[in-house]
């Protein structure tokens, strides 16, 4: 396997080559999330309020495909940097089989799942009407998400990060023609409304896929999906769940957060639960562009990890912790100065964009120091340390964040949820800097030695 420049090349110019594409897709891929909620907020506030309540369960989806996939990434990286070219061969074999039966069970549970779901947070009929109508064509395609995702990891894996930009970018810019075309009928297309967005996300998500297959086909990657590949192996599939499963929780836990969050929320008025919805748009500008960095650095970390290059694994941490903290502290200035606009862009209330600056400019003041949780935990998951990460993200959204937000709203009303944010990133920032030293300090001595 020709991927020995991991090893080989300068780390500040190898991490800049693996992350900026994924960067620019994570980029583009936010602009798409954005845009798609722009066009759904011209619906009207109700479709506004649906979207909301369905992303958590949508980035349940989503987080199930990335979180099983930084399996498949890790362990074919490991084991392409010891040499163990079968091996990584089985990994992605044995990865897309899995998460293309993931899809399948996601799609079979979700739906029917959906009205009594969102009657949990709402009394409003239309607004239910709206999310199961997303719901249901958004998660008709959750196969394509798991199967795209699943070959996304094995091109990143092997240093192919262009091609994968090249196929995000293809579904996101597909999205984005096809949102105002299907949400409002322009031209010969008919007018589907809510369902329009979810259509286009879909649509978007097949042309990606589409773009894999035939990259795989007319310029192959290192690892091949083999059919000899199939045979059973338990101990390599436990392996990539003991990567795949905290990696999935990780990235699920947001999807908790958002739930408990909204049913605190909601008890002040709706309006809370357009704006919540509304701030996690906005934020994945920061948290996708910093996911980029993290996606570039992985495979380098599992790669160097794997080939005995210790030293060298905590270069590639510190550069990208840098980056990341750079990214942050661009969102900060950003909210700060303009969160009125910000929430303007998909809300016409003065009520609700009034209520929205508030918890921008609250909520950003965690950002910077929430870069060292991020990069501890992808870190993490790249050197197949799942359970650690997996600490990380408990404290950052479930064991500090919600009692705080709950505890603070008794005393300061909706306000006590967004400064719960800041706070909780404080603390996770302290535990995920606890982990880093007692982790790679310890690799960084062992190295030396």
């Amino acid at each position: 396997m020709n991927n020995q420049f991991m090893k080989e090349r300068p780390v500040f110019p190898l991490l800049v080559s693996m992350a900026l594409p994924m960067v620019i897709s994570m980029m583009v891929n936010a602009l798409y999330n954005i845009v798609d909620s722009f066009f759904v907020a011209r619906i009207s506030e109700q479709a506004m309020t649906a979207l909301s309540l369905v992303f958590p369960v949508q980035n349940l989806i989503n987080a199930i495909a990335i979180g099983f996939g930084v399996g498949i990434n890790a362990l074919i990286a490991l084991y392409s940097g010891a040499g163990e070219h079968d091996k990584a061969d089985t990994a992605a074999t044995h990865g897309m089989v899995f998460a293309l039966l993931h899809g399948v069970v996601i799609l079979a549970v979700s739906i029917p799942a959906m009205p009594a779901f969102l009657r949990l947070f709402t009394r409003d009929e239309a607004v239910v009407a709206m999310g199961v109508q997303y719901a249901a064509a958004a998660f008709a395609f959750a196969p394509v998400i798991m199967a795209g995702l699943a070959f996304e990891k094995q091109f990143q894996a092997v240093g192919r990060m262009s091609t994968a930009m090249a196929a995000m970018l293809c579904g996101s810019l597909a999205n984005l023609v096809l949102d105002p075309l299907l949400i409002f009928g322009l031209g010969p297309c008919p007018q589907l409304g809510i369902r329009g967005a979810a259509l286009a996300t879909g649509a978007g998500q097949v042309l990606t896929l589409v773009v894999y297959l035939v990259v795989y086909r007319v310029r192959p990657i290192p690892v091949k999906l083999r059919r000899a590949c199939l045979k059973r192996d338990a101990a390599l599939d436990k392996k990539l769940y003991s990567i795949g499963v905290p990696a999935i929780l990780n990235l699920a836990l947001p999807s908790l957060l958002v739930f408990c969050l909204n049913s605190i929320l909601a008890a002040f008025a709706d309006s809370y639960v357009v704006v919540l919805g509304i701030y996690y748009k906005l934020q994945t500008f920061l948290y996708l562009p910093a996911s980029g960095i993290v996606q570039g650095m992985r495979p380098i970390l599992s790669f160097n990890y794997g080939a005995g290059e210790k030293a060298r694994v905590q270069k590639i941490f510190r550069l990208a912790l840098a980056l990341c903290g750079a990214i942050m502290a661009a969102g900060t200035v950003l909210c700060l100065a303009a969160a009125g606009p910000l929430m303007g862009l998909f809300t016409q209330n003065p009520e609700t964009v009034a209520a929205g600056g508030t918890a921008l400019r609250l909520i950003c003041l965690g950002f910077v120091v929430s870069a060292v949780s991020v990069v501890v935990s992808g870190a993490l998951e790249a050197l197949g340390r799942g359970l650690p990460s997996l600490v990380i993200s408990l404290c950052r959204y479930v064991v500090v964040m919600i009692p705080l937000a709950f505890v603070l709203s008794r005393f300061l009303g909706a306000s006590g949820v967004w400064h719960a944010f800041w706070l909780t990133e404080a603390v996770t920032a302290a535990i995920s800097w606890g982990i880093y030293r007692r982790t790679f300090r310890g690799e960084g001595r062992s190295a030396a030695q």
